[in-house]
């Protein structure tokens, strides 16, 4: 069963335990994402067009068969000869000797751009998995919301009960409870954009994974775990994402390939030589044949092609310029790329403290403003405001995490690593 099969089965099962993990989820982009999938053709692509560069630089053998029948006037004093007929079969046995480098840097060629393709997917696999982490983490944080507001909206019908109660004793005005069927409203909308929120989201993450599937299941409360070495400096960070970015690698790839082809093109100044061998069995009929040989040394100069040669050159080396100075910006946007990140991961650390702080906070504020209701000394104002404040540090609690997740899995891509552990 293939891992897409797995996914259906698992996403098709049952109201109960219907959960995806974002290993499963990595796992699914991993097998089932068509960019993923594309950028795998071209490697099978780029190593073809090395083998077809290298075909060139080895033995060629030629088989050859044919008939022929024709008239000769010069065999015959008549105006028409009788015609007669002609077989023959044959073999040539050819080798290029030496061109001075060109077809040999073809080859070189090909082969560090096959190379360069290799790079360019697994880059390809670092942004997929990105994206798949990003959208799980996206959608496990909606998740969450969906959680604050059916809290929100399970105090507000608690509120509304208490204070329904007070008002039909006297000891609250009615308007509290205009309030009361107001607020409960409102968190009633908000539940139903959050759950809008989370379906929209899941179906984000089908799309991230390259699935075709129902959005009827949950996703697991996971998260990545702190990503190794996230509170080193820069510049040991900005090391390792060097050595290990495959899109600097592959565009380095692509400027060996494009010095291996100004090589090349420089060896058409220079004559190359070939050499060749062949056997030919020919005569009037199949029984009637003699065998011949035949050995062949060419050398081939080409003077003067209207200076083809020059602007080849001139074209592979402007070329070369170009992806030279595009591993010096890509250089420059990894260091950007992993300074961004760290900073980006300290800060949201620091960030998701203060959140939990302020929940705490804001929790032990809707308490006190409760008892203060109850007891009379308190407004429905205020505590229409503890629980909006309540609301909110859940909110930013939840945004604190995604924003941790996210940001950790910014520092796996900036530093050019595929996997890393998670919790």
């Amino acid at each position: 069963m293939t891992l897409h099969a797995a996914l259906l089965l698992l996403l098709a099962a049952s109201p109960q335990g219907r959960v995806v993990t974002l290993d499963e989820a990595v796992r699914a982009a991993r097998a089932n994402q068509p960019q993923l999938q594309q950028a795998r053709a071209g490697t099978e692509a780029a190593a073809a067009r090395a083998d077809e560069a290298l075909a060139p630089l080895l033995p060629q053998l030629t088989g050859s068969a044919g008939f022929k029948r024709q008239t000769d006037r010069s065999l015959s004093p008549f105006p028409s000869g009788p015609p007669f007929n002609t077989w023959s079969f044959g073999g040539t046995l050819s080798q290029l000797v030496w061109d001075f480098g060109q077809t040999s840097g073809r080859w070189q060629s090909a082969r560090e751009s096959a190379g360069a393709q290799r790079d360019s997917e697994r880059s390809t696999a670092i942004q997929v998995l990105l994206g798949v982490r990003t959208a799980f983490f996206t959608a496990r944080a909606t998740k969450d919301l969906v959680g604050v507001a059916s809290e929100t909206l399970a105090n507000q019908e608690a509120h509304l009960r208490q204070i329904q109660g007070f008002v039909e004793v006297g000891t609250r005005p009615e308007i509290d409870l205009a309030q009361a069927r107001t607020d409960r409203a409102n968190a009633q909308v908000q539940l139903i954009n959050a759950e809008n929120g989370y379906e929209t989201a899941k179906a984000q993450l089908n799309q991230a994974m390259g699935v075709e599937a129902p959005t009827d299941y949950d996703v697991a409360d996971d998260a990545l775990a702190p990503v190794e070495g996230e509170d080193q400096p820069l510049e040991t960070l900005l090391a390792e994402a060097l050595r290990s970015r495959p899109d600097v690698s592959s565009l380095e790839g692509q400027a060996r390939a494009q010095q291996a082809t100004i090589g090349s093109v420089r060896g058409g100044y220079l004559p190359s030589l070939g050499v060749s061998a062949g056997v030919a069995d020919t005569g009037p009929a199949l029984d009637n044949t003699v065998l011949n040989w035949n050995a062949t040394a060419t050398l081939t100069w080409f003077l003067f092609q209207g200076g083809l040669t020059r602007a080849q050159e001139r074209e592979a080396q402007a070329s070369l310029t170009g992806l030279e100075a595009q591993v010096a910006a890509i250089r420059q946007q990894v260091r950007l790329d992993v300074d961004q990140a760290r900073l980006a991961v300290r800060a949201d650390k620091a960030a998701l403290s203060a959140a939990g702080e302020a929940l705490v906070n804001a929790r032990e504020r809707l308490r006190l403003a409760e008892g203060r209701y109850q007891i009379g000394v308190g407004s429905v104002i205020e505590l229409g405001d503890a629980q909006v404040a309540l609301t909110s540090a859940a909110a930013q609690r939840v945004q604190a995490d995604y924003n941790l997740s996210s940001a950790r899995a910014q520092l796996l891509r900036a530093l050019g690593r595929v996997a890393d552990a998670q919790r």
